[in-house]
């Protein structure tokens, strides 16, 4: 996603099924984070093996190597930073890729670093050129160059820096050039999770909520988080408003289903602008192929917002495909909306019926 777009990414924060987290979500994850390896549900290779360096490393008494956490929103990248930090008992320092525009900025932040201190740099591939160049040494050499002065007359003054450990975060590690991937000790992806992992997350978050629910309950809202955690926990906190309010405060199936249906999340978690997107293609073109302007048009959003927002979802559950000649509906799309697929010598037609051509 190009978060330089601010549209974009207000309109991820506000959906109730978007992975971006938005003030409240940050107030709630702070109390519901795990503190520790053994409480992090989910990720179990990326756990062993980052255990494995961890544990090296104190063994050692020598800081861990830089880690590189890549994945979608939502997965657990800033709470493994914070668990490394913890498991090494170092203090951490957070900062963004967007908050360094110069590199002053980095050069400010790395020399105030304590000895053995991690540093979170979340979206780290919307880091600027200069401070990125500057990363490379500091992260191998632990030094860096500051420029004094202007002109001909500039100095580079070397500055040491205290061994410390950078975990960078990214949701798009394609972005990353070569040379900075490289300098990490340790990289790992975050995949999305299974239904069983996000039920194990929903009980945990429940608990440290004190809400009740049943494994029935807690199997709903798992169903249509999109493999995030960061969205059951979302879900989870508006179906406990529903059952307090509607019921008695117990989460069950039913009530878990009723309380998302108000909120318009369905039972493969789509949500009004997936569905919407998906009607427009089915009902209005066919089926498609048809181009994503015209897309755009027809549900009444910015193509972005379809392209970045929308669309990533709906091709991961295969009800939608990108192809040269455009958006195409596939089998699964018209069997969930519970539509009828146009005859075998129509389909295909998409955008061209609609011109008569």
């Amino acid at each position: 996603m190009n978060w330089d777009d601010t549209t974009d990414a207000e309109a991820a924060a506000e959906r109730l099924v978007g992975a971006v987290a938005d003030g409240e979500d940050q107030a709630v994850e702070a109390a519901l984070r795990p503190k520790d390896l053994g409480e992090f549900i989910g990720q179990e290779k990326v756990r062993e093996q980052l255990d494995l360096v961890l544990r090296a490393a104190r063994a050692r008494g020598a800081t861990a190597d830089h880690v590189l956490l890549s994945g979608a929103p939502g997965l657990g990248k800033t709470t493994l930073s914070m668990i490394i930090a913890a498991e090494m008992e170092a203090p951490i320092r957070i900062t963004s890729g967007p908050a360094i525009q110069h590199a002053g900025d980095l050069a400010a932040i790395l020399s105030s670093l304590q000895e053995g201190e991690v540093l979170f740099l979340d979206e780290i591939h919307r880091m600027s050129r200069p401070a990125e160049e500057m990363l490379y040494m500091a992260m191998e050499d632990f030094r860096v160059d500051v420029i004094v002065g202007k002109g001909p007359g500039a100095t580079a003054i070397p500055l040491e820096l205290p061994p410390f450990t950078l975990v960078g975060a990214t949701t798009r590690a394609g972005l990353l050039p070569p040379p900075l991937r490289d300098r990490f000790g340790f990289t790992a992806h975050m995949e999305f999770y299974g239904p069983a992992e996000l039920e194990r997350v929903i009980h945990r978050s429940a608990g440290l909520l004190d809400v009740e629910i049943d494994p029935t309950g807690a199997a709903e809202i798992a169903g249509r988080s999109r493999g995030t955690p960061r969205i059951a926990n979302r879900l989870l906190r508006r179906v406990r408003d529903y059952a307090q309010v509607k019921a008695d405060g117990l989460i069950t199936q039913e009530i878990a289903a009723a309380a998302l249906a108000v909120y318009e999340v369905d039972a493969r978690g789509l949500d009004r602008l997936d569905r919407g997107v998906l009607e427009a293609l089915l009902k209005l073109f066919g089926g498609g192929p048809v181009g994503l302007s015209t897309l755009a048009v027809a549900v009444g959003e910015e193509r972005e917002t379809v392209e970045e927002v929308a669309e990533p979802f709906l091709v991961r559950e295969g009800l939608l495909a990108r192809t040269p000649r455009g958006r195409v509906a596939t089998p699964a799309a018209w069997a969930h909306l519970g539509l009828t697929p146009p005859s075998a010598q129509n389909a295909g037609k998409g955008q061209q019926d609609l011109f008569g051509t």
